[in-house]
């Protein structure tokens, strides 16, 4: 049975980028019997001007009948001065929240071929593989009430509302343990409870669900002391669960330990297994159409949409594999790029993947 893919290529580089994961997913059709239905649609900036909205119905649509999506980046700065639903950043979101996309999962993994790039000694960094499982449809990003008012006195106040129910927080848990329980069984839960009630509910919550999974091992971590020891020794979490705001923050923070955040995937899930599957990075509006922009983030997404959402690990297995190959060949893009090796564009990034893929030497 064919598989519907959505692909939203966005603003400012994602074009660019998911061109190249777009290359890879032809690929395995033409090897395939094509199995994989590839459908496009629009969705922030580039939504915004051509629909005046940044998530028309129509891809909302779409992207329920899918069985994956693959986004490339939303965003620039042409639309900052946007009342704020109408910038692209609330296509994004909207999109999570219409699918109900609660549990991101954003893996920091250090490819030996890139140690060098860490901007961390090779020691501290060398061998690691760790995975943030966020949450994503809740927290401070979608509480209620929000806004900017006026005060009594003429001042403005703007504010926000941090809220977590129960159930929010016990699907994350069984989300993060799952994914423990497959690699090396050991959540570290990050929250800020000695201030934020919402946070103690958080913990007492991680402590009743884990009881449910006692083969995996538990820790508690303030989030000012996680993003310390992200930097000081990230090799000792494995799975690391956490809220929409702190996810956001440490996941970049896990990001730039790999070298660049131009190497890493991520996935947004729902409870039916449908996902949307984009790199972490950005729209990076200064570099967009100049071609040298890193796709490989986009093509792992790829290969995490085919673990998670399309049941084809072998595929995933291959594209990794590839990833590796073109790596261990010497080709960088600028953000990868060290002396020595070969600096090459998006584009030709794309073609030595699909070279590899096909048993070719590059």
């Amino acid at each position: 049975m064919q598989k519907k893919i959505l692909v939203l290529p966005g603003d400012g580089i994602g074009p660019e980028i998911v061109a190249e994961a777009v290359k890879v997913l032809e690929f395995f059709n033409s090897k395939n019997g094509d199995p994989f239905v590839l459908e496009t649609g629009l969705i922030g900036g580039s939504a915004y001007e051509e629909t005046g909205a940044p998530l028309p119905e129509e891809t909302l649509g779409k992207a329920r009948a899918s069985d994956a999506i693959l986004l490339g980046a939303v965003g620039g700065y042409q639309w900052d001065s946007l009342d704020r639903e109408l910038r692209p950043e609330k296509g994004l979101l909207g999109l999570r929240a219409g699918l109900d996309l609660y549990a991101n999962l954003r893996p920091a993994i250090l490819y030996s071929q890139l140690a060098s790039a860490s901007t961390l000694r090779e020691e501290v960094v060398s061998g690691l593989d760790l995975m943030i499982v966020r949450e994503l449809t809740g927290g401070i990003y979608f509480g209620q009430p929000r806004g900017i008012r006026t005060l009594e006195n003429g001042e403005r106040e703007g504010f926000n509302t941090l809220v977590y129910r129960e159930s929010e927080i016990e699907r994350i848990a069984h989300t993060a343990f799952q994914i423990a329980s497959r690699r090396d069984k050991r959540v570290c839960s990050v929250d800020k409870a000695n201030v934020l009630e919402v946070t103690g509910l958080w913990r007492e919550v991680m402590e009743k669900v884990a009881r449910e999974y006692p083969e995996i091992e538990l820790s508690h971590m303030y989030v000012d002391n996680a993003s310390m020891q992200l930097v000081r020794n990230p090799k000792q979490f494995d799975v690391l669960v956490t809220t929409n705001m702190f996810g956001d923050i440490l996941s970049d923070c896990a990001a730039m330990l790999t070298g660049s955040i131009g190497m890493l995937p991520s996935a947004s899930l729902n409870r039916q297994g449908q996902g949307m599957y984009e790199p972490i990075h950005g729209s990076a509006p200064d570099i967009a159409g100049k071609g040298i922009a890193n796709p490989m983030a986009t093509i792992l997404s790829v290969s995490m949409m085919m673990r998670y959402s399309l049941d084809s690990p072998e595929i995933a297995d291959q594209i990794d594999a590839a990833v590796g190959r073109v790596l261990d060949a010497g080709y960088r893009t600028a953000d990868i790029y060290t002396d020595g090796m070969k600096q090459v564009g998006t584009s030709e990034m794309g073609d030595a993947m699909i070279a590899v893929l096909n048993g070719e030497e590059i």
